[in-house]
């Protein structure tokens, strides 16, 4: 079964006249989508404050280790955030896990703020990142929870936009911080003010209904069902909610401990044929958001633009910061679109535009490295003799099967270690330059001179169009693989399990992240950029297939349809296509 309604189009103006006529819906969405907010900027915030971190501390300008550490500890404490949040929301509800989250992430700015080292920063991350863990796949449970069935996804919708707003305030705010005292510093300390926010806003809301009925707190339950749907709905919410957990109790029996022993709890939902095909769906399409490489653009985003030639701190992040305002463009779309097309059909539309973006991003680098400007030994001597980077000056010593610097290039120099750097031509930058010491000296002496200081990427004419792709890879990725996935693990879920199917995908998401962000400056520096997406190109065309056969459409269905369709499995078909033909003409023949 495909599922979803086929028979009713929802567009983005239904779900403006259901708000417009309750506003206390769009209330809840947004004050608990902050959480949302808190995981966007921190993704941002740590691509341009690395750039200074790196200025800062030489340690990490000289170790890629480093500062793939500083990047990816806020996504190992995700994982472990992520995978307590998922018994933390079924334990203790919704809200109190959002304002769990909110002291976390708080903790984590005022500490990476004051860090002396390195390493504080790193414990700061963690912290950081077990809020941003537990926001992740809570805050979309909670607005699903509360919200109606026909503009769900629009409203879950909401923490996707605020997930990209944040990231696009991320990078505003890192412009405004360039040139002030303890810029890194303020970049990631400002980052405790949305968090105390939430939590003043969080302490006006209710706990969600479904999860307050569980815990049999009826009365509770419909007075929160009450302010959100029309008098002559609420009967039927609470009909439907009765009916699931009657289902429930029958099938597994109900848990006396309320979920206390997570494992046991772990055991009877694996148990659950509908739990165990959502956990399927539910991490498929969470592995394939990461996958397709999107945090390696976000995190690294002012890096890939410096990869792509453009060597100043500012005008990376300048730059980054429109693909970042795509992003939130992009969310835009997905909202007015998701509950009109359908979650699955945006996927996979999403997912075949990465991998032409990725395909052909891999070429543009690629044609970069190779017409990367010369080496020119009279440039390199220009400094000084003692100022040449050493690999240059003695090349027999590298591993290389080549023993001659007179044929290097820009990108050979910066390949042969960290201690090299390219310093541009007065005349013109793509002429032949020197291959330098990366020292501070030698550099205030090449900018002295007016040249461009380059040490991860190169001069190159084909700068602006990785630019432009990256911009439509991101166009192409938030509306679709971007959004929904959070979406389809606030659905898919029986009830009884929904916080921990959600922590469960939500700890596949964060590993998938974490693998992408602890290995993707070495990539760069083992295949080179262009292999680099060449690779996420490969893998993301895996990952479309698993999507194409293991999720389902929720489209315009209740929590409890979706259950009923995962107990009778899902039979893929391209994008829904066929398959909503195929219902159609059920449906004629029923009338007739």
């Amino acid at each position: 079964m495909e599922g979803g309604h086929t028979d009713e189009k929802v567009d983005f103006t239904t779900c403006w006249r259901m708000i417009w006529k309750t506003p206390y819906i769009m209330r809840l969405a947004l004050s608990a989508g902050i959480g949302g907010l808190l995981f966007g900027y921190d993704t941002g915030v740590i691509s341009g404050a690395l750039l200074y971190i790196r200025d800062d501390f030489k340690s990490v300008e000289k170790h890629t280790w480093l500062q793939e550490t500083i990047v990816s500890m806020a996504v190992a404490g995700a994982i472990m955030g992520a995978a307590f949040g998922g018994w933390f929301n079924d334990k203790y509800g919704r809200k109190k896990s959002i304002l769990c989250a909110d002291v976390l992430f708080f903790i984590g700015a005022i500490v990476m703020a004051l860090a002396p080292a390195p390493w504080m920063i790193i414990i700061g991350r963690v912290f950081v990142g077990l809020g941003v863990g537990m926001a992740s796949m809570t805050s979309p449970l909670y607005i699903s929870e509360a919200s109606p069935a026909k503009i769900r996804g629009a409203l879950v919708g909401t923490n996707g936009l605020l997930i990209t707003g944040g990231q696009f305030l991320s990078y505003l705010i890192n412009l405004a911080f360039t040139k002030a005292p303890g810029t890194w510093r303020w970049m990631l300390g400002v980052a405790g003010v949305p968090a105390i926010i939430q939590i003043i806003l969080m302490f006006s809301l209710p706990e969600s209904p479904r999860w307050l009925y569980r815990r049999n707190k009826i009365e509770e339950a419909r007075a929160v069902l009450e302010k959100i749907y029309p008098a002559g709905e609420v009967d039927k919410e609470m009909k439907a909610l009765e009916t699931s957990i009657e289902a429930e109790i029958a099938m597994k029996g109900d848990d006396n401990n309320n979920g206390c022993n997570f494992w046991s709890t772990l055991k009877l939902a694996w148990n659950n044929i509908v739990f165990r095909r959502g956990v399927y769906a539910g991490i498929t399409v969470q592995i394939a958001q990461q996958f397709s490489g999107i945090n390696s653009v976000m995190y690294y985003s002012p890096t890939i633009v410096q990869l792509a030639g453009y060597a100043s701190n500012k005008t990376a992040m300048a730059l980054s910061l429109i693909t970042t305002g795509l992003n939130t463009l992009g969310t835009l779309i997905s909202m007015s679109l998701i509950d009109k097309f359908g979650r699955r059909k945006l996927m996979m539309v999403s997912m075949v535009g990465i991998i032409s973006c990725l395909c052909v991003l891999s070429l543009v680098f690629y044609e970069a490295s190779s017409h990367s400007p010369a080496v020119s030994f009279s440039e390199s001597t220009h400094f000084g003799t003692n100022s040449t980077c050493t690999a240059f000056a003695n090349p027999s010593k590298l591993s290389s099967s080549s023993s001659s610097s007179s044929s290097w290039t820009c990108t050979a120099c910066l390949k042969a270690s960290s201690d090299c750097a390219f310093c541009s031509n007065t005349a013109n930058k793509y002429n032949p330059g020197a291959c330098l010491a990366n020292t501070d000296v030698i550099r205030d002496s090449c900018r002295g001179e007016d040249r461009t200081w380059y040490i991860e990427g190169c001069p190159s004419k084909f700068g602006i169009f990785a630019v432009l792709l990256l911009g439509l890879y991101i166009i192409l990725y938030s509306p679709g693989i971007g959004t929904i996935p959070w979406i389809v693990n606030s659905e898919i879920y029986p009830l009884r399990y929904r916080g921990l199917g959600g922590g469960i995908a939500a700890v596949a998401n964060w590993i998938s992240n974490l693998i992408v962000s602890e290995t993707f400056l070495s990539l760069t520096e083992a295949l080179g950029s262009s292999g680099t997406f060449l690779l996420f190109a490969g893998i993301s065309f895996i990952a479309m297939l698993f999507i194409y056969l293991l999720v389902p459409e929720t489209k315009g269905l209740q929590f409890e349809e979706v259950e009923k369709m995962l107990e009778k499995g899902h039979k893929p078909s391209f994008c829904g296509f066929l398959r909503e033909q195929a219902q159609k003409k059920e449906k004629e023949v029923e009338v007739v």
